[in-house]
């Protein structure tokens, strides 16, 4: 990990075209402004790894589950609530 020191109002640059900004330190807190392009996404890690243990979850598909959906006619799809 590459640790940097830096002052309110100074930058880091990361490639040519992220820039993090010390907008404001006080106490245990440190304001960061995040210049970046829109297709990078910017999270902060408690909500990044909240992100990826749901899309986890959410491709953890039952294979029988989905076997079952062979098994539907078109009765069965008439009693789907929309």
């Amino acid at each position: 990990m590459l640790i940097l020191a830096r002052k309110t109002g100074e930058s880091i640059k990361i490639g040519d075209n992220i820039t993090l900004e010390i907008i404001s330190a006080t106490g245990n807190t440190v304001k960061i402004g995040i210049e970046a392009p829109k297709e990078v996404g910017i999270f902060r890690k408690e909500v990044y790894d909240m992100i990826k243990n749901e899309n986890i979850t959410a491709s953890a598909v039952n294979l029988s589950d989905l076997s079952k959906l062979n098994d539907l006619d078109a009765d069965d799809l008439k009693n789907i609530k929309k």
